[in-house]
């Protein structure tokens, strides 16, 4: 299975590189609602999944589906408008395909951003978390099967996932735009269904602060490839159960329409700021 998943990887990175040869320093994903963030990209290059043999397709409604290859204010970067989900029936290397082929592609940094359920009773609808750590237990890990020795160690060290001084650089970040952003943990979950009451109270007392179906197991892969890690949550709603009203995708997408505008301020000045200190 190694070789056979080492060799589509290979035909992916040959794939793009047949198209571009633009080389990324900043991987960026973008969650549900939120790619059209992509759209203020200086544009070099668009890439669609569906042109990249082998390369899993996204079929979630609001996921356009492509890598994006251009420049934010001058930082080379190539965006995920639309990542792939465990949830959609892929295995999970495949999920954190695109994830390794853009560290491949050159990024050195990986900036996730998910919409996510809040957890934590101080959060609410349309508050950003910088996440400081994760919880993925509930998930295949991405690096179960033979080691991909070319990618990392066997048993990667998860001391420090979200790197520290990127943290710090949003903190930074954060008050010079003056957008305030919480601070916790991210829960991934399998989805598609939306978590119940109990599984919210579950996540509480574990420590999470947000859960989402996302972000988890691309930051595990990427830490395996010895990348450094930054993410940034949009609670786009409280948990199940939190308050006494049904979950939606519509909801979500609301939120994430309504504060795009401030997503997009944050977002771009964390990628300068990032760009001065890697």
């Amino acid at each position: 299975m190694t070789q056979n998943y080492s060799e589509k990887l290979k035909k992916c990175y040959e794939s793009v590189r047949a198209k571009t040869d633009f080389v990324p320093q900043i991987a960026l994903i973008l969650g549900s609602g939120l790619g059209d963030y992509a759209e203020g990209i200086d544009t070099v290059c668009t890439i669609s999944y569906s042109e990249i043999e082998g390369f899993p397709v996204s079929t979630v409604s609001g996921h356009k589906g492509r890598f994006v290859f251009g420049y934010v204010q001058g930082v080379p970067i190539v965006a995920m408008q639309g990542r792939v989900h465990y949830y959609e029936g892929y295995a999970m290397q495949d999920v954190v395909l695109p994830t390794r082929l853009m560290g491949l592609l050159g990024a050195k940094v990986l900036f996730l951003t998910n919409a996510s359920g809040g957890v934590n009773f101080n959060f609410k609808a349309g508050d950003f978390m910088m996440i400081t750590d994760q919880i993925s237990c509930l998930v295949p890990s991405p690096l179960i099967g033979p080691n991909l020795d070319e990618l990392g160690v066997r048993f990667p060290d998860m001391s420090e996932i979200y790197d520290k001084n990127l943290r710090e650089v949003i903190r930074q970040t954060s008050k010079e735009t003056g957008i305030p952003i919480q601070e916790g943990v991210y829960m991934q979950f399998s989805g598609p269904n939306f978590e119940t009451p109990q599984e919210i109270k579950m996540a509480r007392i574990l420590g999470a602060d947000a859960v989402g179906m996302s972000t988890a197991c691309e930051a595990t892969a990427a830490n395996h490839m010895g990348m450094q890690i930054c993410g940034i949550s949009c609670i786009t709603n409280l948990g199940c159960g939190m308050l006494d009203v049904p979950l939606s995708d519509e909801d979500v997408r609301e939120t994430a329409d309504r504060v795009a505008p401030q997503f997009k301020k944050l977002v771009t000045a964390a990628i300068v700021n990032i760009a001065k200190v890697i």
